[in-house]
């Protein structure tokens, strides 16, 4: 049995609860982040409290504790469960509202489950996306709030693709769990920079790849992946994936290209440094 931390303690996931009245129950109201660890190391973990913090602020959820006994919290659970490679999530809630609709005390909630998806040096495999016009409310905050996503899943099935890319009068933003890039003929590395969630992984690879490459990042209009030589996609989970088809269009022959496969093993060896 799996241990988590909910509110002031640390319990057997089988007794942990939440009332309720809590706004995340109510009205979809509360934040998160999720970070990976390896071998026992937290992977990024000051980025994605950056990030967490962040969205507490834009949300006005005072998360009620500092950074160091977040961190604290956190290594507790990480001796507790004793899962090397795992990824760890931290929830804060809209609180115990007396109407439903008023903001409360936060609630804390931090799980930790073993790792669902492997990422090696060398990529083996990639999606197809299918597009859809929508646009999430307050972008730049990593809310709890995935309704289009979970909506759109048998829509996604029934047009044989992996998943979705969201785009806004024909620019595109991003995919709901990944951000989106693609590579120029010259090799330009170009990702959508407004309307987005900024990703931990796509921080460092653009990092990574300002080394070698040049990189691009501003408005991306669908008509502009016809000419792309590859594409891809990066998330904390899933790290980088090729993606060789957007609706019906093909990109790079379907094959992954030198690109990704580069950045690829970049960022799999910064995770491990």
């Amino acid at each position: 049995m799996l241990t988590v931390f909910v509110g002031e303690s640390l319990l057997p996931a089988d007794k942990a609860t939440l009332q309720v009245s809590d706004l995340s129950i109510q009205r979809g109201y509360g934040i998160f982040d999720f970070f990976k660890t390896l071998d026992g190391k937290p992977i990024f973990l000051e980025d994605h409290l950056d990030r967490f913090f962040h969205s507490a602020a834009q949300l006005r959820l005072d998360i009620g504790r500092t950074r160091d006994e977040l961190r604290h919290i956190i290594q507790r659970l990480q001796d507790a469960n004793r899962i090397p490679d795992s990824g760890i999530r931290i929830t804060l809630t809209g609180g115990y509202s007396p109407d439903g609709y008023s903001l409360a005390r936060p609630n804390l909630i931090i799980t930790q489950q073993p790792l669902s998806v492997r990422v090696t040096e060398e990529l083996s495999g990639s999606i197809r996306l299918m597009t859809w016009a929508h646009q999430r409310q307050m972008p730049d905050v990593k809310t709890i709030d995935y309704l289009m996503a979970i909506w759109l899943q048998p829509h996604i099935r029934e047009k044989s693709a992996d998943d979705v890319l969201y785009h806004r009068d024909g620019f595109i933003s991003e995919c709901p769990r990944s951000n989106f890039f693609m590579v120029t003929s010259n090799d330009t590395i170009v990702t959508p920079y407004r309307h987005i969630l900024k990703g931990i992984t796509r921080l460092k690879l653009l990092e990574l790849a300002g080394r070698r490459y040049k990189v691009e990042q501003r408005d991306l209009h669908l008509d502009e992946l016809r000419t792309a030589k590859e594409a891809f996609i990066t998330s904390t989970t899933k790290q980088l994936v090729p993606v060789v088809q957007v609706d019906n269009h093909i990109i790079g022959g379907g094959l992954t290209g030198e690109v990704s496969r580069w950045l690829n093993k970049e960022l799999y060896h910064l995770a491990r440094s």
